[in-house]
């Protein structure tokens, strides 16, 4: 069973199908995934994510905050 796909998902989900096929388009090698790097932060920030780096040699992991409590 699929679930719904949440209003907020919907409306970003051009810029990540985007972002998708760039990745795709320009692979890199592990470890040196330093332009992959540059667009997941750009596009995390611009979709409200708070960014963390330093994880790693180009590792980011982008947590999204909304409302109170555990979700």
């Amino acid at each position: 069973m699929n679930a719904p796909i949440l209003p907020g998902i919907r409306d970003i989900a051009p810029a990540m199908i985007a972002l998708r096929h760039d990745i795709h388009a320009h692979p890199e090698l592990g470890f040196e995934e330093v332009e992959t790097r540059r667009h997941v932060i750009r596009c995390l920030r611009d979709w409200g994510y708070e960014i963390h780096e330093g994880l790693g040699v180009t590792g980011v992991v982008g947590t999204l905050r909304r409302g109170a409590g555990r979700a």
